[in-house]
């Protein structure tokens, strides 16, 4: 049975990042989680987890249909500028 809730730790690994940046997220707003218990754990919803991954897809798209490659763009793997 999969798991509902998912921890930061499991968060981090599943988006292959660091455990702060994933605390990070969830500060900001940008994941939306719970704080549950006495020590206020924060947990992530799986199936809000996996929105949030579609939603970074979706972002991802438009990004690349509103600056095609060739068009000046900065290579967003190493910030090298593509023009000539």
């Amino acid at each position: 049975m999969q798991r509902r809730f998912l921890q930061l730790a499991d968060v981090a690994e599943i988006l292959n990042i660091s455990a702060s940046q994933a605390y990070a997220l969830v500060r900001n707003g940008e994941l939306p989680a719970i704080k549950i218990g006495g020590r206020g754990q924060w947990r992530v919803e799986a199936t809000v987890l996996e929105s949030y991954i579609q939603r970074l897809y979706d972002e991802t798209r438009a990004f690349v249909d509103a600056h095609p490659f060739g068009n000046g763009v900065e290579d967003a793997v190493d910030g090298a500028d593509v023009r000539d």
